[in-house]
């Protein structure tokens, strides 16, 4: 009988069947069975197995024993054991190969992304920080600023790190990177004016480079910009035009890369009555712009105008005098033929935003962040974070009182980072101090609904999204207002319209369903409420090196009724979808991806999370190779008559390049940091 346990670092330590049984218990709670007495009996019958093994065993030889033992006695077990085992044994390649030390047990996907993006380095480029280390340098930074509230510093510290070591939240990626360091910019989001003068322009241009060098993404409206062949009275020269300076931002953000880690990500906007808006709806054709997502700032009059096909008036910004009448119905088409041929341009819904913005006293919003989720004013920024789902289920349900917690818990994290961040411009920090606005999200809501048995596009996913939303809105919104009680109100809050209707608040804006990118990675989880893109599919993670991913409520579905095989996770990776394979209605029925679902239930789903989040939400309707322009022109209507406050659409392969390719009878292969959404990895905040 063994006494002592050799690990593979070769180290000795102390046998203890109590952790033998620890893990069957674990398999056995990932397939729903509880039930502590036969994970005890299995236990008992691996130690029999153990009997003549002698003093010293490794670790090994024990897991090879309780794979025999489980094989022979539930084969489901075995199959949950076995898969958990093997995709340890990846995260211990990659750790090694990396010199990572991993002490959170991640995924080997996270560890690769954490890798790459996230721990810190010594002036040799050798890792020195662990996960752990990571997140208490995280939580130690935020969790500072309590003192001038007078809060418990350590405890608060402590909650902040337990909530992201337990992966239930994690903030946006420069809080990631860049909190107890001497970067220390913290914000994901900024967005910055353009005036109609070179000295504006290139002040603006200097700024976006020093935000995008610390981690910060950009947006910009162009529409001050007088129209390309105005007159330029001081020079006696004609004006180049919006499209001309977009192109130097452009070229100006391909030699940064953001922080030594992240491309630079920019949003550009032009007004839909703007003299250029026919050239700027074509800005992206031909390879141009790589940086910009471009979108269409629409009013409603314009859309109000497109049935008919009514003249609209383009106005120069700089006289506002009209300079010619075009019909909108015809401008809507061409926006609706560009977005199919190449992902651009996406809508924004302008009066919408502004209507439901709280601090419209203010002034009014012309811009957002690169993708669209948080519309801010002239020099505001925002820090975002989101709640994993994943984590917020027990025994197939969701845990509320837990989803509660980690609510109000994030909420005071964000609004921490506010006093915590560094900020790269005097303004951006006077005016975000003044808002205070954060975006708390979710993410992982794919698989929320894969665990309660909910197709993503059925009614009761959505009576699900509403329920879920509504509850964290209501909640956040009661944390806010406590802090506001407790530590003040944001200085603007007089002139906002919660002032009408709470005696105190926080935050301007509170909610945000942003795409979660390489933090949902991290988490292990789909990205924002995006569905997911593929059940099974590869991940390249280092030199000639490729991970099979599978999501985890679809395995755990197949082990639960014996109906996991190698064979079919191979034919899966080789297709986008679950429909055409060998499997019972049921599961086909539940387990839907992005591309099995209808333009309209994407829509639907963005516009119910719409009606409770005070931000905005990012969310890629994706159209199948075939899609039609006029099914693109159906898609933005209705995006406006359901009242979002912007909408992208992606149709598979209309990018020359794109991160992500279905069929070819060859496996799905993603990159490392890709988490969902389009497939073009526009998005990759």
């Amino acid at each position: 009988m063994p006494t002592q346990v050799r690990k593979r670092t070769g180290e000795l330590v102390a046998f203890d069947q109590d952790k033998i049984t620890a893990a069957i218990h674990k398999a056995m709670t990932a397939l729903d069975l509880h039930d502590d007495a036969t994970a005890k009996r299995l236990s008992d019958l691996v130690i029999e197995t153990l009997a003549d093994a002698g003093p010293i065993v490794d670790i090994e030889y024990i897991q090879d024993r309780v794979e025999d033992t489980l094989e022979a006695h539930d084969p489901r077990l075995y199959k949950a054991y076995s898969l958990y085992r093997r995709s340890r044994g990846l995260a211990r390649d990659i750790k090694s190969y990396f010199r990572i030390c991993d002490d959170l047990k991640l995924t080997a996907n996270a560890l690769k992304v954490l890798e790459e993006r996230y721990l810190r380095r010594d002036d040799h480029g050798h890792i020195i920080e662990t996960p752990t280390q990571l997140f208490h340098r995280v939580a130690d930074a935020i969790a500072s600023v309590e003192d001038h509230y007078h809060g418990n510093v350590t405890k608060t510290a402590d909650a902040f790190y337990h909530m992201m070591a337990n992966l239930e939240f994690l903030p946006n990626s420069p809080t990631l990177m860049n909190a107890g360091t001497n970067i220390g910019q913290l914000a994901a989001c900024f967005v910055l004016p353009i005036d109609d003068s070179l000295q504006s322009i290139f002040t603006t241009l200097k700024d976006m480079a020093l935000i995008q060098q610390s981690g910060g993404g950009t947006g910009f409206s162009f529409t001050r910009l007088r129209e390309h062949g105005a007159v330029v009275r001081s020079t006696s020269g004609v004006a180049s035009g919006p499209v001309s300076f977009m192109n130097i931002y452009d070229q100006t953000t391909d030699v940064i890369k953001q922080g030594g880690k992240r491309r630079g990500a920019n949003i550009g906007i032009l007004s839909c009555t703007h003299p250029d808006i026919e050239a700027f709806v074509t800005a992206k054709t031909g390879r141009r712009l790589s940086n910009f997502n471009i979108s269409i700032a629409a009013t409603d009059a314009f859309m109000k105008k497109i049935p008919n096909n009514e003249p609209l008036a383009l106005r120069s910004p700089k006289t506002n005098k009209i300079t010619k009448k075009i019909p909108a119905g015809d401008l809507f088409d061409q926006i609706a033929k560009n977005a199919w041929a190449t992902g651009d341009p996406g809508m924004l819904f302008i009066d919408e935003i502004n209507r439901r913005h709280p601090l419209k006293a203010i002034g009014s919003i012309e811009a957002t962040n690169p993708c669209g989720e948080v519309p801010l004013l002239p020099y505001e920024s925002c820090n975002l974070g989101s709640i994993n789902l994943t984590k917020m289920i027990h025994h197939g349900k969701i845990d509320w009182d837990k989803l509660k917690t980690t609510t109000r818990l994030a909420v005071q994290f964000l609004d921490d980072v506010i006093d915590a961040n560094k900020y790269p411009l005097t303004s951006t920090h006077d005016i975000t101090h003044a808002h205070r606005k954060i975006g708390l999200g979710i993410m992982g809501f794919a698989e929320l609904l894969y665990s309660l048995d909910l197709p993503y596009d059925s009614d009761d996913a959505l009576k699900t999204a509403d329920r879920l939303i509504r509850f964290i809105a209501k909640e956040a919104r009661e944390k806010s207002i406590e802090l506001g009680k407790t530590r003040g109100s944001f200085p603007a809050f007089p002139q906002s319209t919660w002032a009408r209707r709470y005696p105190a608040m926080r935050n301007a804006t509170i909610l945000t369903i942003a795409p979660t990118g390489t933090i949902s990675i991290i988490a292990g989880c789909s990205s924002g409420i995006e569905p997911v893109f593929a059940l099974v599919f590869y991940r390249r993670v280092m030199e000639g090196k490729q991970l099979q991913e599978i999501s985890e409520p679809f395995k755990l579905a197949l082990i639960k009724r014996g109906l996991y095989t190698d064979d079919l996770i191979k034919r899966l990776a080789t297709a986008h979808s679950a429909q055409d394979l060998p499997l019972p209605k049921d599961i086909k029925k539940v387990f839907v991806t992005a591309a099995d679902i209808q333009p309209q239930a994407h829509l639907k789903m963005q516009a119910t999370f719409q009606k409770y989040v005070d931000n905005a939400v990012s969310k890629t309707v994706n159209l199948p190779h075939n899609a039609t322009w006029k099914d693109v022109r159906a898609i933005y209507m209705q995006a406006w008559q359901l009242h979002c406050k912007g909408v992208t659409v992606y149709r598979y392969g209309s990018k020359a390049e794109q991160v992500l390719y279905y069929g070819a009878k060859k496996p799905i292969v993603a990159p490392v940091d890709y988490a969902g959404g389009c497939p073009s990895g526009d998005c990759r905040l």
